[in-house]
């Protein structure tokens, strides 16, 4: 074994794996392994599995040479594996199949890491499952992405927890901008487009940890010591709880009209018809209000009946679903 033999590092395979389709697998592995080769962590080699070929059809639409692209059989990933380790390639990533499969059986076999994205929903909660029993049963490292995630969404923090019970959960949250899928038609990722952008510090954030996670695997623990301190310990923690459950605003544009405050009361201006001659005005709000969260609606506490002077219109009480007859 020469010199070059023994000072090259070996290989290592990070597979994205979901049973659940639209989970974001293409656009995750595709983000990592951009970032990989941005961060000095390459050559990176991207090889897909999918017969549907979104890794490579973006990948064919990609200007750039890197990261590198291996048209290899499953049948055959072993020695194609030691091949594309011998040329020199440090990371090769692997985009899977969005079913649970022999092929991806046979894939996480050769994996170093196992990535499964996973979309903030009960039908992506649901199914995880499956996936997580063949990577338990190959015993592979696991890590779980909470992708395409809504701000301030409580079910975000939530599924993230869920998905700590069976697993490694990444730090850093991907939430669900446009500018994901607009960067990749032209086979490009969001920290090329636009490298000061949101969802660019969320994917090099997310590339970090996996860079301190697969340098921890190799044993690079000298390397380690020389990077300077990426994060602190609290920050990547809190993550993706604060993530999910925060009251901070973090885009205002990203807030649904309905959620912001004082909507409930400006869009009765539309159905009242302000062009037909009707003043909307808006009501004081209550004495006991001025210092609290008021959000604009005055709710009635208690039925006190019609207003001094007006018929009293309610009905009398009646069973429910029944009609009297006299």
């Amino acid at each position: 074994m020469s010199s070059d033999d023994k000072a090259r590092p070996a290989a290592q395979v990070v597979v994205f794996a979901s049973q659940k389709g639209g989970s974001g697998k293409t656009t995750v592995s595709a983000h990592m392994a951009v970032e990989a080769e941005r961060a000095g962590y390459g050559p990176v080699a991207l090889i897909d599995t999918d017969p549907q070929g979104s890794m490579t059809k973006w990948w064919n639409a990609r200007a750039s040479a890197t990261p590198a692209f291996a048209q290899i059989s499953v049948l055959d990933l072993a020695r194609d594996i030691a091949v594309l380790e011998e040329a020199g390639y440090r990371l090769i990533v692997i985009d899977t199949p969005p079913a649970v499969t022999s092929t991806i059986a046979e894939v996480i076999i050769h994996a170093d890491l196992v990535v499964i994205p996973t979309r903030p929903s009960p039908h992506d909660l649901r199914a995880v499952g499956p996936t997580v029993d063949i990577v338990q049963m190959q015993n592979k490292p696991l890590v779980f992405v909470v992708n395409s995630a809504t701000s301030r969404a409580r079910i975000t923090g939530e599924t993230a927890v869920a998905l700590s019970q069976h697993g490694t959960v990444a730090p850093v949250t991907l939430h669900h901008r446009v500018d994901f899928a607009a960067s990749m038609i032209d086979g490009r990722t969001v920290g090329e487009v636009n490298p000061d952008s949101r969802s660019a510090v969320e994917t090099a954030r997310l590339w970090a940890y996996f860079q301190d996670r697969l340098m921890r695997m190799r044993g690079d623990g000298l390397d380690l010591i020389d990077r300077p301190p990426r994060r602190t310990f609290e920050d990547d923690i809190l993550s993706p709880a604060t993530a999910g459950m925060s009251s901070h605003v973090e885009d205002e544009e990203e807030i649904p009209l309905e959620d912001r405050p004082g909507y409930a009361l400006s869009g009765l201006a539309p159905r009242l018809g302000t062009g037909a001659g009707v003043a909307v005005t808006e009501p004081d709000p209550p004495a006991e209000a001025e210092n609290s969260n008021w959000d604009g609606v005055e709710r009635r506490r208690a039925d006190t009946g019609p207003p001094p002077g007006q018929p009293d219109r309610r009905r009398s009480h009646q069973p429910f679903g029944r009609r009297h007859i006299a």
